[in-house]
Protein backbone atom coordinates (compact mmCIF):
# COMPACT_ATOMS: atom_id res chain seq x y z
CA UNK A 1 0.00 0.00 0.00
CA UNK A 2 1.38 3.44 -1.04
CA UNK A 3 1.91 5.47 2.08
CA UNK A 4 0.12 9.25 2.54
CA UNK A 5 3.37 10.52 2.18
CA UNK A 6 3.75 9.19 -1.63
CA UNK A 7 0.61 10.30 -2.46
CA UNK A 8 0.59 14.02 -1.23
CA UNK A 9 2.53 15.49 -3.91
CA UNK A 10 0.04 14.19 -6.43
CA UNK A 11 -3.28 15.96 -4.05
CA UNK A 12 -1.18 19.52 -3.61
CA UNK A 13 0.83 21.50 -4.80
CA UNK A 14 4.75 21.38 -4.08
CA UNK A 15 5.04 24.33 -1.87
CA UNK A 16 2.36 22.65 0.73
CA UNK A 17 3.88 19.36 0.48
CA UNK A 18 6.77 20.91 1.73
CA UNK A 19 5.18 22.65 4.58
CA UNK A 20 3.17 19.61 5.59
CA UNK A 21 6.48 17.80 5.25
CA UNK A 22 8.06 20.02 7.78
CA UNK A 23 5.40 20.24 10.16
CA UNK A 24 6.40 18.14 13.43
CA UNK A 25 4.93 14.84 14.33
CA UNK A 26 4.99 13.03 17.46
CA UNK A 27 5.57 14.76 21.04
CA UNK A 28 7.36 17.20 21.95
CA UNK A 29 8.00 16.86 25.16
CA UNK A 30 10.20 13.84 25.45
CA UNK A 31 13.46 13.04 27.41
CA UNK A 32 15.25 13.73 24.16
CA UNK A 33 13.66 16.75 23.13
CA UNK A 34 13.72 18.13 26.77
CA UNK A 35 17.38 17.37 27.10
CA UNK A 36 18.56 18.51 23.49
CA UNK A 37 16.73 22.05 23.02
CA UNK A 38 17.95 23.79 25.45
CA UNK A 39 22.14 22.63 24.51
CA UNK A 40 20.90 23.50 20.91
CA UNK A 41 19.92 27.18 21.64
CA UNK A 42 23.02 27.30 24.22
CA UNK A 43 25.38 25.57 21.35
CA UNK A 44 23.93 28.31 18.39
CA UNK A 45 24.93 31.09 20.70
CA UNK A 46 28.04 29.52 21.38
CA UNK A 47 28.60 29.46 17.75
CA UNK A 48 27.53 32.96 16.89
CA UNK A 49 30.16 33.81 19.78
CA UNK A 50 32.86 31.83 18.19
CA UNK A 51 32.68 33.72 14.66
CA UNK A 52 32.14 37.05 15.98
CA UNK A 53 34.84 37.48 18.98
CA UNK A 54 37.08 34.16 17.05
CA UNK A 55 38.28 30.90 18.29
CA UNK A 56 39.95 32.05 21.58
CA UNK A 57 36.52 33.28 22.91
CA UNK A 58 35.13 29.59 23.46
CA UNK A 59 37.86 27.09 22.84
CA UNK A 60 41.14 26.02 24.91
CA UNK A 61 42.92 25.32 21.64
CA UNK A 62 46.59 27.45 20.94
CA UNK A 63 49.06 27.64 18.47
CA UNK A 64 51.42 24.64 21.22
CA UNK A 65 47.83 22.19 21.25
CA UNK A 66 46.17 23.50 17.67
CA UNK A 67 43.75 20.12 17.91
CA UNK A 68 40.99 20.39 20.10
CA UNK A 69 37.84 18.67 21.19
CA UNK A 70 36.07 19.34 17.70
CA UNK A 71 38.61 17.96 15.83
CA UNK A 72 39.79 14.76 17.94
CA UNK A 73 36.03 13.92 19.16
CA UNK A 74 34.16 15.02 15.90
CA UNK A 75 35.54 14.76 12.86
CA UNK A 76 38.80 11.66 13.86
CA UNK A 77 36.32 9.75 16.20
CA UNK A 78 32.84 10.37 13.89
CA UNK A 79 34.44 9.88 11.28
CA UNK A 80 35.55 5.90 12.37
CA UNK A 81 31.71 5.60 13.16
CA UNK A 82 30.31 6.32 9.85
CA UNK A 83 32.64 3.65 8.67
CA UNK A 84 29.43 1.24 8.80
CA UNK A 85 28.36 3.07 5.58
CA UNK A 86 31.00 1.59 2.87
CA UNK A 87 31.66 -1.27 4.81
CA UNK A 88 28.14 -2.55 4.29
CA UNK A 89 27.39 -1.29 1.03
CA UNK A 90 30.67 -3.43 0.09
CA UNK A 91 28.80 -6.64 1.80
CA UNK A 92 25.34 -5.59 -0.01
CA UNK A 93 26.60 -4.48 -3.58
CA UNK A 94 29.81 -6.12 -3.86
CA UNK A 95 29.88 -9.23 -1.87
CA UNK A 96 25.94 -9.84 -2.58
CA UNK A 97 25.07 -10.35 0.92
CA UNK A 98 21.47 -9.22 0.34
CA UNK A 99 20.09 -10.20 3.76
CA UNK A 100 21.56 -7.04 5.29
CA UNK A 101 20.10 -5.04 2.73
CA UNK A 102 17.51 -3.98 4.75
CA UNK A 103 19.85 -1.97 7.16
CA UNK A 104 21.84 0.04 4.35
CA UNK A 105 19.59 2.94 3.72
CA UNK A 106 19.94 4.16 7.43
CA UNK A 107 23.59 2.99 7.80
CA UNK A 108 23.99 5.42 4.56
CA UNK A 109 21.52 8.02 6.05
CA UNK A 110 23.85 8.34 8.94
CA UNK A 111 27.06 8.05 7.49
CA UNK A 112 25.73 11.11 5.17
CA UNK A 113 24.67 13.02 7.31
CA UNK A 114 28.00 12.33 9.77
CA UNK A 115 29.92 13.98 7.23
CA UNK A 116 27.78 16.61 6.53
CA UNK A 117 28.02 17.81 10.30
CA UNK A 118 31.71 16.47 10.83
CA UNK A 119 32.84 18.90 8.35
CA UNK A 120 30.76 21.45 9.48
CA UNK A 121 33.19 21.09 13.16
CA UNK A 122 36.14 21.41 10.83
CA UNK A 123 35.45 25.08 9.73
CA UNK A 124 34.16 26.02 13.45
CA UNK A 125 37.53 24.89 14.07
CA UNK A 126 39.50 27.10 11.83
CA UNK A 127 41.07 30.35 12.99
CA UNK A 128 40.18 31.81 9.63
CA UNK A 129 37.22 29.68 8.86
CA UNK A 130 37.59 31.29 4.65
CA UNK A 131 40.17 29.13 4.54
CA UNK A 132 38.32 26.02 4.42
CA UNK A 133 38.62 25.55 0.96
CA UNK A 134 42.38 25.97 0.48
CA UNK A 135 43.16 22.33 0.93
CA UNK A 136 40.55 21.50 -1.70
CA UNK A 137 42.73 23.83 -4.27
CA UNK A 138 46.39 22.55 -2.99
CA UNK A 139 46.86 26.82 -1.37
CA UNK A 140 49.62 26.83 1.31
CA UNK A 141 49.54 22.84 1.28
CA UNK A 142 50.33 21.48 -2.52
CA UNK A 143 48.32 18.93 -3.94
CA UNK A 144 50.55 16.09 -3.00
CA UNK A 145 50.17 16.79 0.90
CA UNK A 146 47.85 14.54 3.06
CA UNK A 147 45.68 17.16 3.75
CA UNK A 148 44.78 18.21 0.15
CA UNK A 149 44.10 14.08 -0.33
CA UNK A 150 41.44 13.69 2.68
CA UNK A 151 40.08 16.92 2.34
CA UNK A 152 39.16 16.04 -1.47
CA UNK A 153 38.12 12.39 -0.18
CA UNK A 154 35.58 13.93 2.27
CA UNK A 155 34.10 15.95 -0.65
CA UNK A 156 33.44 13.18 -2.95
CA UNK A 157 32.88 10.71 -0.32
CA UNK A 158 29.81 13.11 0.93
CA UNK A 159 28.20 13.03 -2.91
CA UNK A 160 28.54 9.46 -3.72
CA UNK A 161 26.57 9.28 -0.31
CA UNK A 162 24.29 11.57 -1.07
CA UNK A 163 23.55 9.18 -4.80
CA UNK A 164 23.56 6.55 -2.89
CA UNK A 165 20.61 7.10 -0.75
CA UNK A 166 18.38 9.60 -3.34
CA UNK A 167 16.47 6.62 -4.00
CA UNK A 168 15.07 7.08 -1.12
CA UNK A 169 14.15 10.46 -1.47
CA UNK A 170 12.80 10.01 -5.16
CA UNK A 171 10.63 7.85 -3.07
CA UNK A 172 9.06 10.01 -0.81
CA UNK A 173 7.92 12.13 -3.08
CA UNK A 174 7.34 9.86 -5.65
CA UNK A 175 9.59 10.53 -8.19
CA UNK A 176 9.37 7.36 -10.56
CA UNK A 177 11.99 8.29 -13.42
CA UNK A 178 13.97 9.97 -10.99
CA UNK A 179 14.01 6.87 -9.09
CA UNK A 180 15.02 4.85 -11.88
CA UNK A 181 17.61 7.03 -12.73
CA UNK A 182 19.43 7.35 -9.67
CA UNK A 183 19.02 3.52 -8.55
CA UNK A 184 21.53 2.74 -11.54
CA UNK A 185 23.60 5.21 -10.26
CA UNK A 186 24.21 3.46 -6.90
CA UNK A 187 26.37 0.55 -8.08
CA UNK A 188 28.87 3.07 -9.73
CA UNK A 189 28.38 5.39 -6.56
CA UNK A 190 29.24 2.39 -4.06
CA UNK A 191 32.37 1.57 -5.87
CA UNK A 192 33.44 5.03 -5.96
CA UNK A 193 32.35 5.76 -2.13
CA UNK A 194 34.14 2.25 -0.82
CA UNK A 195 37.43 3.36 -2.66
CA UNK A 196 37.04 6.60 -1.38
CA UNK A 197 36.28 5.31 2.32
CA UNK A 198 39.16 2.99 2.73
CA UNK A 199 41.54 5.88 1.22
CA UNK A 200 40.61 8.66 4.10
CA UNK A 201 39.92 5.96 6.56
CA UNK A 202 43.40 5.65 6.67
CA UNK A 203 44.50 9.11 5.61
CA UNK A 204 43.16 10.51 8.59
CA UNK A 205 45.88 8.51 10.37
CA UNK A 206 48.38 9.70 8.09
CA UNK A 207 48.17 12.77 9.57
CA UNK A 208 49.55 12.13 12.68
CA UNK A 209 52.67 10.39 10.97
CA UNK A 210 53.72 14.18 10.64
CA UNK A 211 53.51 14.44 14.53
CA UNK A 212 56.09 11.29 15.30
CA UNK A 213 58.14 13.65 18.19
CA UNK A 214 54.48 14.86 19.67
CA UNK A 215 52.35 11.64 20.10
CA UNK A 216 53.53 9.46 23.22
CA UNK A 217 55.42 6.07 21.51
CA UNK A 218 52.91 3.77 22.94
CA UNK A 219 50.11 5.21 20.18
CA UNK A 220 52.45 6.68 17.71
CA UNK A 221 53.47 4.50 14.88
CA UNK A 222 54.70 4.29 10.66
CA UNK A 223 51.04 1.80 11.00
CA UNK A 224 48.70 4.57 12.04
CA UNK A 225 46.95 4.56 8.60
CA UNK A 226 46.38 1.06 8.37
CA UNK A 227 45.03 1.04 11.90
CA UNK A 228 42.64 3.70 11.26
CA UNK A 229 41.21 1.73 8.78
CA UNK A 230 40.99 -1.65 10.23
CA UNK A 231 39.41 -0.38 13.59
CA UNK A 232 36.81 1.77 11.36
CA UNK A 233 35.84 -1.17 10.49
CA UNK A 234 34.10 -2.47 13.65
CA UNK A 235 33.68 1.09 14.89
CA UNK A 236 31.03 1.28 12.05
CA UNK A 237 29.66 -1.93 12.59
CA UNK A 238 29.36 -1.60 16.15
CA UNK A 239 27.57 1.91 15.76
CA UNK A 240 25.39 0.15 12.73
CA UNK A 241 24.19 -2.45 16.13
CA UNK A 242 23.70 -0.26 18.94
CA UNK A 243 21.78 2.35 16.40
CA UNK A 244 19.84 -0.50 15.16
CA UNK A 245 19.04 -1.59 18.84
CA UNK A 246 18.09 2.05 19.43
CA UNK A 247 15.61 2.97 16.18
CA UNK A 248 14.03 -0.51 16.44
CA UNK A 249 12.51 1.05 19.80
CA UNK A 250 12.12 4.29 18.95
CA UNK A 251 10.92 4.15 15.28
CA UNK A 252 8.76 0.67 15.98
CA UNK A 253 5.93 1.70 13.51
CA UNK A 254 8.49 3.03 10.71
CA UNK A 255 10.32 -0.61 11.00
CA UNK A 256 8.61 -2.56 7.65
CA UNK A 257 9.08 -5.94 7.66
CA UNK A 258 12.00 -7.29 5.80
CA UNK A 259 13.82 -5.22 8.25
CA UNK A 260 11.78 -6.47 11.45
CA UNK A 261 12.58 -9.93 10.15
CA UNK A 262 16.28 -9.88 9.62
CA UNK A 263 16.93 -7.54 12.63
CA UNK A 264 18.48 -10.71 14.63
CA UNK A 265 20.49 -12.13 11.96
CA UNK A 266 22.26 -8.86 11.05
CA UNK A 267 23.04 -8.19 14.13
CA UNK A 268 24.16 -11.74 14.72
CA UNK A 269 26.25 -11.99 11.55
CA UNK A 270 28.01 -8.46 12.02
CA UNK A 271 29.04 -9.86 15.67
CA UNK A 272 31.16 -12.44 13.58
CA UNK A 273 32.66 -9.45 12.09
CA UNK A 274 33.35 -7.31 14.18
CA UNK A 275 35.05 -9.95 16.25
CA UNK A 276 37.62 -10.51 13.21
CA UNK A 277 37.59 -7.02 12.57
CA UNK A 278 38.97 -6.44 16.53
CA UNK A 279 41.72 -10.11 16.39
CA UNK A 280 43.17 -7.94 13.19
CA UNK A 281 43.43 -4.55 14.64
CA UNK A 282 44.86 -6.48 18.52
CA UNK A 283 47.16 -8.75 16.24
CA UNK A 284 48.39 -5.63 14.44
CA UNK A 285 48.65 -3.63 17.41
CA UNK A 286 50.65 -6.07 19.61
CA UNK A 287 53.26 -6.67 16.33
CA UNK A 288 53.47 -3.07 16.61
CA UNK A 289 54.57 -2.87 20.68
CA UNK A 290 56.69 -5.71 20.36
CA UNK A 291 58.70 -4.55 17.37
CA UNK A 292 58.86 -1.50 18.63
CA UNK A 293 60.76 -2.58 21.68
CA UNK A 294 58.17 -0.50 24.27
CA UNK A 295 58.50 -2.97 27.12
CA UNK A 296 59.99 -0.10 29.44
CA UNK A 297 57.35 1.89 28.79
CA UNK A 298 54.61 -0.55 30.23
CA UNK A 299 54.52 0.13 33.70
CA UNK A 300 54.39 3.82 33.61
CA UNK A 301 50.69 6.05 34.28
CA UNK A 302 50.57 6.05 30.73
CA UNK A 303 51.56 2.67 30.07
CA UNK A 304 48.48 1.45 32.53
CA UNK A 305 46.78 3.68 30.48
CA UNK A 306 47.65 1.85 26.82
CA UNK A 307 46.87 -1.15 28.76
CA UNK A 308 43.90 -0.51 29.36
CA UNK A 309 42.79 0.78 25.84
CA UNK A 310 43.87 -2.74 24.74
CA UNK A 311 42.80 -5.29 27.15
CA UNK A 312 39.88 -3.30 28.57
CA UNK A 313 38.75 -1.72 25.31
CA UNK A 314 40.21 -3.96 22.39
CA UNK A 315 40.21 -7.77 24.07
CA UNK A 316 37.52 -7.88 26.00
CA UNK A 317 34.83 -6.65 23.52
CA UNK A 318 36.34 -9.25 20.84
CA UNK A 319 35.96 -12.23 23.28
CA UNK A 320 32.20 -11.04 24.00
CA UNK A 321 31.22 -10.67 20.50
CA UNK A 322 33.28 -14.33 19.45
CA UNK A 323 31.38 -15.53 22.34
CA UNK A 324 27.77 -14.50 21.74
CA UNK A 325 28.23 -15.11 18.09
CA UNK A 326 28.72 -18.96 19.19
CA UNK A 327 25.58 -18.53 21.41
CA UNK A 328 23.43 -16.04 19.16
CA UNK A 329 23.25 -14.21 22.69
CA UNK A 330 21.94 -10.79 21.31
CA UNK A 331 22.24 -8.74 24.81
CA UNK A 332 25.69 -9.43 24.66
CA UNK A 333 26.16 -8.45 21.43
CA UNK A 334 24.61 -5.13 21.74
CA UNK A 335 27.02 -4.47 24.79
CA UNK A 336 30.20 -5.69 22.83
CA UNK A 337 29.66 -3.20 20.57
CA UNK A 338 29.09 -0.26 23.11
CA UNK A 339 32.38 -1.50 24.46
CA UNK A 340 33.88 -1.32 21.78
CA UNK A 341 32.26 2.14 21.01
CA UNK A 342 33.63 3.65 23.84
CA UNK A 343 37.42 2.36 23.10
CA UNK A 344 36.98 3.56 19.58
CA UNK A 345 36.44 7.16 21.12
CA UNK A 346 39.48 6.41 23.59
CA UNK A 347 41.69 4.99 20.73
CA UNK A 348 40.95 8.39 18.94
CA UNK A 349 41.03 10.85 21.83
CA UNK A 350 44.66 9.10 22.83
CA UNK A 351 45.85 9.69 19.49
CA UNK A 352 44.88 13.14 19.08
CA UNK A 353 44.61 14.62 22.43
CA UNK A 354 45.50 12.77 24.94
CA UNK A 355 48.85 10.88 24.44
CA UNK A 356 49.57 14.15 22.07
CA UNK A 357 51.96 16.70 23.60
CA UNK A 358 51.69 13.93 26.98
CA UNK A 359 54.63 15.61 28.32
CA UNK A 360 54.44 19.13 28.11
CA UNK A 361 54.04 21.47 30.97
CA UNK A 362 50.67 22.64 29.84
CA UNK A 363 47.92 20.40 29.23
CA UNK A 364 44.54 20.79 27.46
CA UNK A 365 41.48 20.65 28.58
CA UNK A 366 38.43 21.15 26.61
CA UNK A 367 36.05 24.35 27.94
CA UNK A 368 32.60 23.62 28.43
CA UNK A 369 31.65 26.11 25.59
CA UNK A 370 33.67 23.29 23.53
CA UNK A 371 31.92 20.31 25.14
CA UNK A 372 28.38 22.06 24.76
CA UNK A 373 29.15 23.06 21.03
CA UNK A 374 29.74 19.14 20.23
CA UNK A 375 26.73 18.54 21.76
CA UNK A 376 25.40 21.30 19.70
CA UNK A 377 26.77 19.14 16.43
CA UNK A 378 25.70 15.85 17.37
CA UNK A 379 21.80 16.27 18.19
CA UNK A 380 21.28 18.61 15.48
CA UNK A 381 22.30 15.64 13.88
CA UNK A 382 20.13 13.68 15.64
CA UNK A 383 17.46 15.58 15.13
CA UNK A 384 17.74 15.85 11.21
CA UNK A 385 18.06 11.86 11.17
CA UNK A 386 14.80 11.47 13.29
CA UNK A 387 13.02 13.70 11.02
CA UNK A 388 14.08 11.79 7.69
CA UNK A 389 13.52 8.51 9.43
CA UNK A 390 10.02 9.71 9.98
CA UNK A 391 9.30 10.83 6.37
CA UNK A 392 11.50 8.88 4.04
CA UNK A 393 11.45 5.20 3.24
CA UNK A 394 14.72 4.44 5.04
CA UNK A 395 13.36 1.68 7.72
CA UNK A 396 10.05 0.89 6.08
CA UNK A 397 9.66 -1.05 3.11
CA UNK A 398 9.52 0.89 -0.33
CA UNK A 399 6.28 1.58 -2.02
CA UNK A 400 5.18 -1.02 -4.26
CA UNK A 401 6.03 1.00 -7.27
CA UNK A 402 9.56 1.05 -6.70
CA UNK A 403 9.53 -2.43 -6.18
CA UNK A 404 9.31 -3.16 -9.59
Amino acid sequence: MTSPAIQQPKEQSVWGFIVSELKPRGKWLTPFNILSIPVILTGLVLIVLRFAFGLGEVSNVSQEIPWGLWKGFNVVTGVAFAGGAYVLTFMVYILKMHKYHSVIRVTVLNGFLAYIFYAGALVLDLGKPWNIFNPLIGNSFGASSVLFLVAWHFVLYIFAQLIEFSPAVAEWIGARRARRILSGMTVAAVIFGITLSTLHQSGLGALFLMASEKIHPLWYNEFIPLLFLVSSVFAGLSMVIFEGSITHKVFNGQVGKNHRKNSDVIVHGLSKICAGGMFAYFFLQMLVFIHGQHWGLLFTPMGYWWMLEMFGFVLLPMILFFYSYRTFNLPVIRIAAIITMIGIILNRLNVSIIAYRWDAATHYMPSWKEIVISLTIIFIQIWIFRWVISRMPVLRDSPEWAKD
